[in-house]
């Protein structure tokens, strides 16, 4: 029996990105290297050379060792889809153009043999222009074995990329498949929503004079949001101007090569209007010069502006929030399982930075978070699953909480058998042969409920405070509890929800608003005659179907009492 065999140098954690190296029969495949230091992969080489490397798409966690890995070993075929090969030089902008230009182009859709009986072909991936699944196919003289990787990936078509083509996939039955399972198992809604989501974010904060300031990643969700901010119709036509600085810049011109490749939407918005950089038609789109950040006369209130800086305690963002800038909304991307809690991150950056803890506290800056999300959520990553059909399944780019929530699922236990392998553990995997799948960890805890005249208590097992996002969850012992079909959903709520709600908690009980309507139920809007039906809503926030909340005796003693 020819051995197929995964050994992961790194598998996508908080600290290093993705590198897997795959065993097919003879050959020896390295997938991505999103590793700081290759010392591990170059001693390797030495001992049984590899035959090939695969980048699955130009993020950094999946590519940033790549440059120091051909330099050290150049004789070693680097392979990855045509855009990407394009759009790899931008993790290393210091280096020269040769340096940065190693990768060889593969096509779309088309086998091609790199060894006997070894061959690749490629499947858009969704998630980033240029990103790609490959199904690696060896031919032995007793079979034809298959390992399909996804590298990341979404179902869903984005702003300026389709989503992954389930339909062409759909029974392919691979051997094993490989994928990422980011956002665990996790259910958001669908990608249109999000979008609309935060265009009406961005949309409140104008109204209300404040500028937006955008923090995000350099290649992907920076130009995703631009182009959202110039096509949808909360800003088309709108007197506004959006600065781009930085790496975002970078990317958005690195995109204007590449117009040929993207989905013919968006070329035909391309044909008529710059897809970016674009002075004449609202609103604008305009480079921050690196001389001009922080010039005052440049970025007028109210405006928007994207970074590639993000929130960390040695981010200096005083260049935007001076004196006479006016009011601003900072807007955090979330990250679901990757980086801890968001809420986290805003809290130790404000505890480092004492200058946006002063803008925060002076009211000048707001700071939330937001949704876009650039992967599957768990219900599209158990719908690829089971559309492929593999016998094994590796769960990898994740953090070991939310792989373990997918690797729980009893629909993925019955019927694949399972693997979430560690840094460095090589992990076999037989095919045709009888598979003990091992049992589950532990998820779901056993708990009992009590029900007394005035208060429902639930008592769970002290065994669920050895996961760690508990902490997160307990952080300040108060929950918020709402239906979600038949079960009932219990959430931790933060210091910074607690902060913000005793703050509206000063709203006048006569004032038309959203804190104060009957339909407003856990921040969110539950009139279906509402605009806002669905969407989650500031406490001050008004629309026409108000409806007050009916007036308790013990409201009217307060009253009484405060006057």
């Amino acid at each position: 029996m020819e051995p197929l065999e995964c050994l992961p140098y790194s598998v996508g954690n908080a600290q290093e990105g993705v590198c897997l190296l795959i065993r097919m029969g003879p050959y020896r495949i390295l997938l991505d290297c999103g590793l700081k230091n290759i010392a591990p992969i170059a001693e390797d080489y030495a001992r049984s050379p590899f035959d090939l490397v695969f980048c699955s798409h130009a993020h950094g966690d999946h590519a940033r060792g790549l440059l120091a890995l051909h330099q050290t070993l150049p004789q070693l075929p680097i392979y990855a889809s045509e855009v990407t090969t394009q759009l790899l030089a931008l993790n290393w902008p210091q280096a020269a153009e040769e340096d940065g230009s190693f990768g060889q182009a593969l096509p779309w859709r088309s086998p091609i043999e790199f060894r006997p009986g070894l061959s690749a072909e490629l499947y858009p991936a969704g998630h980033l222009p240029g990103a790609a699944s490959i199904r690696l196919t060896y031919e032995s003289d007793r079979r034809t074995y298959s390992i399909f990787y996804t590298g990341d990936f979404l179902l869903s078509n984005s702003r300026l990329v389709d989503g992954l083509p389930l339909e062409e996939l759909r029974g392919l039955k691979p051997d094993v498949l490989i994928v990422e399972g980011s956002y665990g198992t996790a259910r958001f809604p669908h990608r249109k929503q999000q979008e609309n989501q935060l265009a009406e974010r961005v949309d409140r904060a104008l109204n209300e004079g404040r500028s937006v300031l955008l923090p995000s990643p350099a290649l992907g969700l920076g130009q995703e949001i631009l182009m959202l901010l110039r096509s949808h119709h909360h800003f088309t036509g709108r007197d506004i101007d959006i600065w781009v600085e930085g790496a975002v810049a970078r990317g958005c011109d690195a995109y204007l090569s590449l117009l040929p490749h993207f989905p013919s939407s968006v070329q035909n918005f391309a044909r008529h209007q710059p897809l970016f950089w674009d002075e004449r038609v609202r609103p604008r789109v305009r480079r921050l010069p690196e001389r001009s950040r922080t010039s005052r006369t440049l970025i007028q209130s109210p405006c928007l502006i994207l970074t590639d800086k993000v929130l960390t305690e040695q981010a200096d963002f005083s260049q935007y929030f001076t004196p006479n800038s006016g009011k601003w909304l900072m807007l955090i991307p979330q990250q679901p399982g990757r980086m801890g809690s968001v809420e986290a991150a805003m809290t130790e950056a404000l505890q480092a930075s004492a200058a946006l803890q002063a803008v925060v506290k002076s009211g000048q800056v707001a700071i939330e978070t937001y949704l876009l999300a650039e992967h599957c959520d768990g219900p599209g990553t158990t719908q690829l699953i089971h559309n492929l059909r593999p016998q094994h399944v590796v769960f990898v780019h994740g953090s070991s909480s939310y792989l373990t929530d997918l690797a729980s699922l009893d629909e993925l236990n019955n019927r694949y058998q399972l693997h979430m392998p560690a840094a460095g553990t090589t992990v076999s995997l037989p095919i045709g042969e009888t598979f003990l799948q091992p049992a589950p960890p532990e998820t779901q805890y056993e708990g009992e409920l009590t029900e007394s005249e005035h208060v429902i208590l639930v008592s769970l097992p002290t065994t669920v405070t050895s996961d760690p996002r508990w902490q997160n969850f307990a952080d300040t012992g108060i929950v918020e509890a709402r239906w979600q079909g038949e079960d009932l959903v219990l959430r931790g709520l933060t210091q910074r929800e607690l902060l913000r709600q005793s703050g509206d908690a000063l709203l006048s009980m006569d004032l038309e608003c959203c804190e104060n309507c009957l339909h407003c139920r856990g921040q969110r809007c539950w009139n279906q005659a509402s605009p806002l039906f669905g969407f989650k809503v500031t406490p001050e926030g008004y629309c026409p179907v108000f409806e007050a909340l009916p007036v308790t005796p013990q409201d009217f003693d307060q009253e009484l009492e405060g006057s």
